[in-house]
Order: structure tokens, then sequence, then C-alpha cells
């Protein structure tokens, strides 16, 4: 066995929630968290069903997918009052990552349109596959209505199915799709497929079996932008590659930030750029040989498969160190977290049985843009980054011209829960967090928890300081 310098392992482990979920308890409605001032926290709703993405629909509602529940709900911001739209009976819902996923309203929803768009996994034959679907909204009954794919047999996974959806400025859609858990745990054999292009042959036969660890872009019919890049002399829907596990998308003006799921160390932020590789599997954070190198466990033997450790590499297993990688179009992140040096013990009996609980992943699960004219102060032109494992929003500043991290990262708002998704008000002085109905985290007492305080929550924290924004 060689003792591990590396992050090997995160995403099936770390991130995994529990299978149940309990109906709306409109009871927690106003019941308090207990954060420091100058803010305040409420419950605005619990109980749902896995919450996933929540967004601020041009009706002044939250608009939200329930991930385990396999639907798509609103969720009055000042009652809490919730209310199912539409029910996805050909979904497949099942933890980690499993479900009805990300969502976006069309840019003319509700002055041209009323369009939503969806995403959800689904099986078939006993194969796992997911789907981006448009349905249209009815106002008057609150309900929507026929559910069209737009684009169908994408690849999806029991793991790092990613799944977050949004509008650009240019009109288009994207869409990330993890590396699906593969080279790891239950998927040890399966290759990782983050670095695979598609083929011209594939391109036209609709197959996307090359789609894992992407970022898709996508016209609104499903079709592929004529000016999206071509790589390797071939143009598809991917956008940029190289991902293992990206679960937040936000846009600040053009440009386009994503949040990536580390292995067991560097999780990254990326500023993403059109054609980019961002490195996965070969390299995870900066191309530095700090605490990682590549297993490829696809490609040893069934014995030394079933030897999978997330602490060791048993000796025969290939790897390969990230500076042994090189690509003309490679993109170092703009913040790599946690970075340790080799040597770290992965296996801390601190955290046992839990050790990835332990490790410095804090499990970036998605982020949201605080605006330059935001009425706090401290926090204008920053990003803020829900965590799964620490239970805590991570806020991080840009540089003026929103392309660059600048100064130090400030956690905040630590829970005994698991953040999945986070949201900022119009009016910039509340944010509205999303939180997991269950799975495993670390706790305020810096020990794992496998209990969460507010399960399926949407917690509205509001700023109580000077609100002039000056």
């Amino acid at each position: 066995m060689k003792k591990l310098a590396a992050k090997v392992l995160c995403g099936l482990f770390a991130i995994t929630a529990t299978a149940g979920f309990s109906m709306v308890a409109e009871a927690a409605h106003g019941d308090k968290v207990n954060i420091a001032a100058p803010f305040k926290a409420t419950v605005l709703v619990d109980g749902l069903g896995s919450p996933w993405e929540v967004l601020w629909g041009p009706d002044n509602s939250l608009w939200v997918t329930e991930r385990q529940a396999k639907s798509i709900s609103k969720v009055d911001p000042k009652t809490g009052k919730h209310k199912v739209l539409y029910t996805f009976n050909n979904a497949v819902a099942a933890p980690p990552h499993q479900g009805v996923l990300g969502l976006a309203l069309d840019p003319q929803f509700l002055k041209g349109n009323n369009y939503v768009y969806t995403a959800y996994t689904y099986e078939v034959n006993g194969e796992k596959h997911a789907r981006i679907v448009r349905m249209t909204y009815d106002p008057k009954t609150e309900t929507l209505r026929d559910e069209t794919a737009i684009l169908d047999n994408l690849p999806a996974s029991v793991d790092h199915n990613s799944g977050r959806l949004r509008f650009g400025p240019d009109g288009k859609l994207y869409y990330t799709i993890g590396d699906q858990g593969n080279n790891q745990g239950t998927r040890v054999a399966k290759e990782i497929q983050a670095q695979m292009l598609p083929t011209a042959e594939q391109v036209a036969a609709n197959d996307y079996s090359l789609y894992p660890g992407k970022i898709l872009r996508l016209n609104a019919d499903g079709s592929i932008p004529s000016d999206n890049p071509v790589l390797n002399g071939v143009q598809s829907h991917v956008y940029a590659y190289g991902f293992r596990n990206t679960q937040g998308l936000a846009f600040v003006g053009d440009k386009l930030f994503a949040t990536e799921h580390g292995p067991s160390t560097d999780d990254e932020l990326n500023l993403i750029e059109k054609g980019g590789n961002y490195g996965w599997p070969y390299v995870a954070g900066y191309r530095d040989n700090e605490s990682y190198v590549y297993a490829n466990y696809s490609q040893a033997s069934k014995e030394l498969q079933a030897k999978f450790d997330s602490n060791n590499i048993p000796a025969g297993v290939p790897t390969q160190l990230e500076t042994d990688f090189n690509a003309p179009n490679l993109k170092d992140p703009l913040k790599s977290f946690n970075v340790v040096r080799n040597g770290y013990d992965f296996a801390d009996e601190t955290y046992a049985p839990l050790y990835y609980v332990g490790w410095p992943t804090i499990a970036p699960s998605s982020v949201a843009y605080y605006p330059a004219d935001g009425k706090i102060t401290e926090w204008q032109n920053s990003l803020l980054i829900t965590t799964l494992k620490n239970g805590a929003i991570y806020r991080v500043k840009l540089d003026g011209k929103s392309e660059q991290v600048q100064g130090d990262v400030e956690k905040l708002f630590k829970t005994n829960n698991r953040y999945r998704n986070v949201l900022v008000s119009p009016d910039t002085t509340k944010i509205y967090v999303a939180t997991d109905n269950g799975g495993n985290a670390l706790g305020k007492d810096g020990k794992p928890i496998t209990e969460m305080e507010n399960k399926g929550a949407i917690i509205v924290i509001e700023y109580t300081g000077d609100k002039t924004g000056k």
C-alpha cells in the first residue's frame, strides 16, 4: 500500500443525504436560528423534499425544486406558504444527487412567455439518464403543464450528476454534468470521462455519452449554439470541460463563475471560459503536486479495485502527478479551498468513523452574486458560496473588474446543517438558504454530526445593520 499523499474522494460519501423526507411543517415558520448580529435568521418553511434550487420569480415568489419530492413548488417569501406546481412522475429520486435538480425561468417569463426549465434524472431498463425539459406556467391556476424535453438521454448516475441550470445574459442555457462519481466507491471500475470530447459522429447521432464532467451551453430549444467552441475539430453542446462535480453557477455581468467539489481537498471557485479545460481528473485545484495524485482505478485489476481505500493507493494502481498533465487551454481556479501539504493525515481518528467529515473539503454546493450596490457595504461585489460539510456560507470578495478573488475569505452563519443553495433577495437585505434533509456534516463543536438541525428548510437571514449601502 502506498500512503495517500492525495485527495482521492469526497463526493460519494461526504455529500450523501438520507432518502426520506417529511411533508411541509408549517409550524416551523418563524422559528429562530442562532446566528450573530447584525443579522437575524428565521425558518421560513421546513420539511421540503430535499430542496435543490431556489430562485426569485418575477411574481415575487420563491421557485423551488425539491429533488427528493420530484417536484417544482412555490414558497411565499413572507408567510412560508408552500404550493406544489408539478410533480414529475417519470423522475427517479434517490440520494445523493438523483431527482429534480436545476431550475431556470425564461428571461421573458411572465412578460413574453411563461416558460420554466428544469432537469431531472430518470431510469430506463436500469440505466440512469437525465433530461432538460421546458414547461408552461399557468398563473391563474398556479400549475405547470406541457412537459417537453429539449435535451434528452443525457448521462446520469447515482452520484455527481451536478445539475445546475442557468440562463446567461446571452439568452443561452448553461447546464452542468458531473463526472458521475466514476473511479471511486461503487463506480470504481468506471473511467472518468471529464477529459473526453464528443466526436462529430456522436454529435450527429445525438449521442451524449461523453458529456460527463462538462458545462453545456444550449439554445432554449436544446439545439447547439452556432458560436459554441470547436473542440478537437467538433462543435457540440460542450462549452467547457474537465470538471468533477460543478454544483454552483452564477453570472456576474457576462462572466460565469462556478464552484467545484474537490476530492478530499481543493474545492474550486472557477471563472468559466469558452473552451476552457479545468483539469479534472489529472489536476485538482492548482497544478502543484500537493496532496493529490490521480489514481486511475478504472485501469487497475479487479483485485486492486476491490482494495479501493480513500486514504491509501494500493501498489499497482496507475498514478499520475498533476505536473505530468499539460493542455494548451488548461485553466487554473480563481481560488482553491483548503490546500494541504503532502503527508496530511486524511485518517484522523478525531473524526472516526466519518473520516471524510474531517477532510479539508468544504463541499461547495451553490454560488450567488452579491451586487456592488448592495445594502450590506462589506459584502458588495462578493460571491456567496454555500457549503455542505461545514454548514456555512463562504463570502469571497471580487476585484473591481469581477475577474479575480480579492482579499480573505469570510466564513459566515455556521449551523448544524448542510447548506444546499443560497439566494439574494432583490432588495439585497436578505438571503434565503436551503438546507438538506439529512446527511453528514461537521457540527458547530467541530465533531461529525448525522442529524440536521433544520431539515429540508429555507432559512431567511436578514441584515439588521446600516442599510444605506454606503
